[in-house]
Order: structure tokens, then sequence, then C-alpha cells
């Protein structure tokens, strides 16, 4: 019994001096033990999500925890705005001077001597001809220019030089009708052909056209019909995705005319403004390649009228060029000329040729290697540029 009495005494020394202790550490009620889980996880089963978890896209993950998403596509680069067509060849004006200006200043310093005799009009002759005015063109602007030189006596230099401005702007004919139709016709789009021979610059032209269509508010669709050369569809898709515009394009080798005939059904379907239709260059000698020009115009004739079949001539090539142009006009009918390099070592004198050969206008100029560096033609800045002091 004593034995008895002395361990419950023992026990309460014991928490009595438990209970000292805890109170000393300013403690507090020991933690609820934790609740044991109904089922214990399984090997593995605390890395995986169960089945109907909400998957997540690769845009939802972040890379470093922040705010850096991966993106599955690139962002849409912003498009460019072409600069307005109006007053494009005024603004490179001076680009057109530098290349012609030793025409009109030669001419100039002919016509102002004192005397016009006959070996000076010669020499005069001589540089209208190295103009690539072409020998009908240059044998007419003289015996104007002899005429009136004659009949109203002109000797003063600033005189001569409104003469001379006054008869090269007969030459190249500011009457001439110069307008690109580009503009919807009904329910169907217009169609602008673009052709001509290898090196001339097509596939960059229609890429230009595009734009300057593009800056006049045109709802534009490229054809890429020249499928012989390998990145002729890839350079025409690079501009139109500079400025928004869509392009059709076909396998390599395939059919052009079937390419064609894909563009402007798209671009009925799709209610566009214009069709362009960019062209395999063809040496004009070549039978089968002019027929198969014609062929591709016939296709798209099917669905709706052709309104512009542009020749793109590379100005540089001067009369060489004639022959070329002769060909193509025959095959396919041409509206308009596109005359590029005007602004490196080509001569004036071939607008006024060219026009004179074919019978129709040169619409479009390139003066230089800019996006925007085409420009509708405008015979009195034309002129102007080239008899600039």
């Amino acid at each position: 019994m004593e034995i008895l009495i002395g361990l419950v005494v023992l026990l309460l020394v014991v928490t009595v001096i438990a209970l000292v202790a805890l109170r000393s550490r300013g403690g507090s009620a020991p933690p609820a033990p934790l609740e044991t889980p109904e089922v214990l996880p399984g090997i593995n089963d605390d890395a995986s999500e169960p089945r109907d978890t909400p998957r997540r896209d690769i845009e939802d993950l972040s890379l470093d925890g922040g705010t850096n998403t991966a993106v599955l596509e690139p962002p849409v680069a912003e498009l460019e705005v072409p600069a307005p067509a109006a007053g494009r060849l005024a603004r490179l004006r001076a680009r057109l001077a530098r290349s012609n200006n030793s025409i009109g200043r030669g001419l100039l310093a002919l016509l102002s001597r004192d005397q016009l005799d006959e070996a000076t009009w010669e020499e005069i002759e001589d540089t209208l001809l190295l103009a690539d005015l072409g020998v009908p063109g240059t044998t007419e602007l003289v015996e104007r220019l002899r005429t009136r030189v004659r009949v109203e006596g002109i000797s003063d230099p600033e005189q001569m030089q409104q003469v001379l401005r006054e008869e090269l702007l007969v030459s190249v004919d500011p009457d001439m009708d110069r307008t690109l139709f580009t503009e919807r016709i009904g329910d169907v789009p217009a169609v602008v052909l673009v052709v001509g021979v290898n090196g001339t610059g097509k596939t960059t032209t229609t890429g230009k056209l595009a734009r300057l269509l593009v800056a006049e508010d045109r709802d534009v669709l490229l054809g890429a019909a020249d499928t012989f050369r390998a990145a002729a569809s890839e350079q025409l898709q690079t501009w139109g995705d500079r400025v928004g515009v869509p392009v059709v394009r076909g396998p390599e080798g395939s059919d052009p005319a079937s390419v064609a005939f894909e563009a402007v059904s798209a671009g009925i379907d799709g209610e566009s403004d214009t069709v362009v239709v960019d062209t395999a260059g063809r040496l004009h000698t070549k039978v089968g390649l002019m027929d198969e020009l014609g062929k591709v115009k016939r296709v798209i004739e099917k669905q709706a009228p052709v309104s512009e079949v542009l020749l793109v001539l590379d100005a540089t090539t001067g009369q060489n060029g004639m022959t070329q142009a002769r060909v193509f006009s025959e095959v396919v009918d041409i509206s308009g000329i596109v005359l590029t390099k005007l602004d490196g070592t080509a001569k004036g004198g071939i607008v006024v040729s060219v026009q004179r050969e074919l019978g129709v206008p040169v619409k479009l100029v390139g003066l230089g290697e800019g996006p925007d560096d085409l420009a509708p033609f405008e015979a009195e800045t034309f002129v102007d540029a080239i008899i600039s002091r």
C-alpha cells in the first residue's frame, strides 16, 4: 500500500514539473495529430495528375516562372504603308534627271550656238540618236526644231530651252491615255497580266505594282504564274506579305495557265478589286513559250476580261528591246509599257521610240531599287527632268 501511494505521489510531481517547464517556455497546446488518409498513395502517384485534370496549352506555360510565355507562332509583323501613288514621278525627278541630263544639256548647248549650220544640226541628230529616240522620232523632232528656229528667229537661250521643251513634249505625246485600268468591273476584278523577257524585272515590278495599288486603296490579289523559276513564287510572296496582299501559288513546274485561272477565281470569290498575274520570262524567239503566254491570257478570259497587259522592258537595252516588244504585242495585245531601270544608264529617248513602235503608251517607269520607286508616267514631269539644268 505504501508503495502504491509513493508511485502516485511521484507521478503527480513529474506532472507538475512538466507543466512548469511548458509555461516557462511560453508554450502552447501540442499540435493536433495528422489525419491518416483513407487510401495511401501508390508508387509515383505523387508525380502524376488525374486523367480528368484539364491540360494546359503551350501558351499557358511559363518559361521561367515569370511573364515570358512561349508562343506557337510569331506575332504578325506590322504591315508597310506604301508611298502615295500621286506625284511619285515628281518626287523621283532628281534620279531621272541625273541619267538624262546629258541629253538636255547637249541639245541646249548645240541649239544655243551663234550659228546653227548644217554641221550643228547633224550633231543635234546624233545626240538624239544616242538618246535612243530612234531614227523616225529623231528626224521628225529635228525638222520641227529647224522650222521653229527659222520661222520665229529664235536665238535667246531661254527661248531655245522653251522651244526644246515644247517639241520634246510633242514627241513624248502627252495626249496618250496612260490610265491604269485596275478598278473592279461589275462582279469580277480587273485583271492585270505582266509579261516580258527574262531579266527585265517582271516579278519585282509585279510586287511594286501591288504596293502602288494598295496605296490607292485597292483590294489586290497576286497570282504567281511564273512556275519555272524556283524563287519567283517566294519572291512574290515576300512582296505580298509586306503589304498584306494574298498570293495564289502553284507547285514548281505546274501549268502557269492553271495558276492564273485559280488566282482569278480566288479574286472573284474574295471580291478583290484587282488581280495582278506575274508570268514567266520568255525569249521572244521561242514560239512554244509565246504560244503558252497566249494560252494563259485565253484561260483567264474564261472568267474575267484582261483589263491590262503590261510589257516590262529594260530601258537600258535601248533599241534592242524594240524587236521583243513587237513580238509580245502580236501575241497578247499589249496595252501599256513599263520601263524599268530608267534611272541608270538608260536614255530617255526610249520612251518616244517604244511608243512609236507599238502605238501604246508608257504607263509606268522604274526609277530605283526601292519598293516605292515605281511611278506612273507623267509626260511633262519627264520632259522637265530631261532638260533641267
